[in-house]
């Protein structure tokens, strides 16, 4: 499986969502359902925003990803 595995292409595909998820519409929606696709937005960017942000490696078939969560001061 790890054999033709690009890590650095699947951290590229992150980077993308997260700005797609920037540049996500909002729908016309109010209310509650406005502040829950607000609040799903903002932790798809998140995640995808986090893995984007990732370092990568494969040791022995094992895909590491290292993100380091400290803020940019402490680093």
């Amino acid at each position: 499986m790890a054999e033709g595995f690009d890590a650095d292409a699947m951290i590229e595909r992150f980077r993308e969502r997260a700005a797609g998820v920037k540049r996500r519409n909002l729908p016309p929606v109010a209310g509650e359902e406005r502040r829950h696709f607000l609040e799903q937005a903002q932790l798809d960017f998140q995640d995808f925003a986090m893995i984007g942000d990732a370092e990568a490696s494969m040791e022995d078939g094992i895909l590491r990803l290292s993100i380091d969560l400290r803020p940019p001061e402490a680093r």
